[in-house]
C-alpha cells in the first residue's frame, strides 16, 4: 500500500521539535512492505496546499495524521493546537475549498487514521474534530503496521480496527476501542517487543532546518510510568509500567546520531532517572562510546529529573557521557503542594536536589507548577524564596501558573469535587485549567512578574512564548553557539531588557 504520514506539529516555540514518534512509525510501515510518504508540515507555509500537493502527487491508499498535542498548557496564554493541526486536514477528505467544518460530514474518499500522543488522552474527541476513521491510542510503530495488514485484506478501516489491538473509533457517536497491545482483549494480544530508540531523522525530515533553530534530536530510553502525578496523562498515552531499552542500545543509538552528524540530543523520557539503576547504566554505556567516535562527542540534554533520584553518583555519570543540560521537574518547594500533586517526594528531596546541581557544572533548568490542590499564598512565597536562595543565579527557573485539567486525571476529580469545573469530559479539549480556591490567577501573576524584575533566571510561559525566539536561536546558531537553548537564558534576557523589548522577559 501507498501510506502518506503527516506530522501536523508547527509550533515553534521555544524551539519546534523533531517529530520523533511520526518518524518511528513511518520507519515501522515501510519494514512492513510499504511504500510510506512523510509529510512534515513544520515548515510548509500553506499546510493545506502541501497536503493537496502530496495526495496528488502521491495518490495514497490511506493517510495516518499525527498530532502532537492538544494545546500548550498555558493558562495565560492558551493555544488549542488540535484546532489547528486539523484545520489543513480537508484536503485529505476531498473539501479542500470549502471550510472544514462545512464539510467534515462529507464521506472522505482517503481512509485517514489519526495518531499521535495527543489521542489517547481524549480519542473521542479528537476523532470527532478530525473527522478521521479510526485512531491507533497505543504504540503506533506495533499498531499501524497490524492495521494497515488487516486492512489491506479489503476490509473496511473501522472493520480492520477492530481486529487490530491499541485502535478506537466512533460508533454511533460513542467511542469503540480496543484493548492496547500486550494485554487480552478481542483483538487478542501482540508481543511488545523492545522499546524503539530513536528513528533515522535524515530519511524524514529536514535536520538542518531544524537544528538552526537549536531543535535536538529526541530519544527515548524507556516508555511507561509508574508515577500517580494527579494532573499527568503519561499513564493514559505509554502506559503504567515501565519497558526498558537495553542500555547498550540507547548508547548505540547515540553513536549512530553523532555518525550521522547530529550531536545535540535530548532523552526524552517523561523521568529519565527513574528507575535509576536504569539511567546510570545507560550514562555508563554512552561513557564507554570511543572518544574519537566519527561525528565527534555527543552533547546531550534532559529536561526530566525527578528530585527523589537525583545524587551525585547520577550527575557525576551523565557528565562523563556528555551532559550539556538538565531539568529537575520540581514543581513546587512545599511538601504540601507535593502532597496534594501526588508527587511522591516531599521538599526535602527538591532541597537536597538543589545541594547536589551547586556541587556539579552541568546548567540546570528548574520547573515549578504554581496553583495546584492545596496551594496558598505562603506556599507560593515559599516556593519563591526556595528559587531565590538555593538555585544558582545562572540556572534557569520556570515558573507555570494553573494547571491544564485532562479527563480521567485525580485533578479532574478534585476540581469537580470543589465546584471548579462542570464541563462535561467530551466538552474539556479545548484547555481549561486548575487554580486553588485559595488564590487568584491576577496575585501569582504579579508575584512573578515583580521576582522576574529582580531575578534574571526566573522566566514564565510568556517568556517560552516570546516570538522573538526563532529569531534569537537562528542568530545563536550562527555564531557557533550550542543548544540547548534555555542555558542561554540570562543573556536573552539581558539583551532584550537592554533593547527594550520585555513582553514576557520584563
Amino acid at each position: 500500500m501507498k501510506v502518506l504520514m503527516i506530522s501536523t506539529n508547527r509550533n515553534r516555540l521555544p524551539v519546534p521539535v523533531m517529530p520523533a514518534g511520526a518518524c518511528l512509525v513511518s520507519e515501522a510501515v515501510r519494514r512492513a512492505g510499504h511504500e510510506v510518504k512523510f509529510l512534515d508540515l513544520m515548515f510548509e507555509p500553506d499546510p493545506a496546499r502541501a497536503i493537496a500537493a502530496a495526495v496528488r502527487a502521491f495518490a495514497p491508499d490511506i493517510a495516518g495524521v499525527s498530532i502532537r498535542n492538544i494545546d500548550n498548557n498555558d493558562m495565560q496564554n492558551p493555544r488549542f493546537y488540535a484546532a489547528d493541526d486539523v484545520r489543513c486536514l480537508p484536503a485529505l477528505y476531498g473539501a479542500a475549498n470549502g471550510s472544514f467544518k462545512k464539510n467534515r460530514s462529507l464521506p472522505p474518499p482517503l481512509p485517514v487514521v489519526l495518531g499521535g500522543p495527543a489521542v489517547p488522552v481524549m480519542p473521542a474527541a479528537l476523532l470527532r474534530l478530525s473527522g478521521a476513521d479510526c485512531a491507533v491510542i497505543s504504540d503506533g510503530e506495533t499498531v499501524l503496521p497490524l492495521l494497515l495488514e488487516r486492512f489491506g485484506e479489503g476490509r473496511s478501516l473501522r472493520e480492520a480496527a477492530r481486529l487490530t489491538p491499541g485502535t478506537a473509533w466512533l460508533e454511533d457517536g460513542a467511542l469503540r476501542k480496543t484493548a492496547p497491545p500486550g494485554e487480552p482483549g478481542p483483538a487478542g494480544p501482540v508481543p511488545e517487543g523492545l522499546v524503539p530508540v530513536c528513528p533515522d531523522y535524515g530519511n524524514w525530515i529536514d535536520v538542518k532546518k531544524y537544528a538552526g533553530l537549536f531543535s535536538t534530536a529526541p530519544l527515548q530510553s524507556k516508555t511507561g510510568c509508574e508515577f500517580n502525578c494527579i494532573y499527568c496523562t503519561y499513564r493514559k498515552i505509554e502506559g503504567g509500567r515501565y519497558r526498558l531499552c537495553p542500555p547498550e542500545l540507547a548508547a548505540e543509538a547515540v553513536r549512530r546520531l553523532c555518525a550521522s552528524g547530529i550531536r545535540d540530543i535530548e532523552f526524552v523520557d517523561n523521568v529519565f532517572n527513574s528507575p535509576y539503576e536504569h539511567a546510570i547504566a545507560v550514562c555508563e554505556e554512552i561513557s564507554r562510546l570511543p572518544r574519537a567516535r566519527p561525528g565527534g562527542r555527543p552533547r546531550l540534554q534532559t529536561i526530566e529529573l525527578n528530585p527523589l533520584f537525583i545524587d551525585d553518583t547520577l550527575v557525576d555519570e551523565m557528565e562523563r557521557a556528555g551532559f550539556v543540560g538538565a531539568g529537575v521537574t520540581a514543581e513546587s518547594a512545599s511538601g504540601l503542594v507535593l502532597a496534594g500533586l501526588g508527587k511522591g517526594y516531599g521538599e526535602g528531596h527538591v532541597h537536597k536536589a538543589a545541594e547536589v546541581m551547586r556541587r556539579h557544572d552541568m546548567p540546570c533548568f528548574w520547573i515549578f507548577l504554581l496553583g495546584g490542590p492545596g496551594e496558598t499564598k505562603a506556599t507560593v512565597k515559599k516556593t519563591l524564596d526556595f528559587a531565590s536562595r538555593c538555585i544558582r543565579p545562572s540556572d534557569p527557573v520556570f515558573f507555570n501558573i494553573g494547571i491544564r485539567i485532562y479527563p480521567g486525571t485525580g485533578l479532574e476529580r478534585i476540581a469537580r469535587k470543589e465546584g471548579l469545573l462542570s464541563l462535561g469530559p467530551g466538552e474539556m479539549l479545548e484547555p481549561v485549567f486548575y487554580i486553588s480556591p485559595e488564590l487568584s490567577p491576577g496575585w501569582i501573576i504579579s508575584r512573578i512578574n515583580s521576582c522576574m524584575g529582580r531575578q534574571m533566571n526566573f522566566i514564565n510561559s510568556g517568556s517560552l512564548g516570546l516570538k522573538l525566539l526563532p529569531r534569537v536561536a537562528r542568530l545563536f546558531h550562527r555564531l557557533g553557539m550550542k543548544p540547548p537553548l534555555w542555558r542561554h537564558t540570562v543573556l536573552i534576557r539581558g539583551v532584550l531588557r537592554g533593547l527594550g523589548l520585555y513582553n514576557g522577559w520584563s
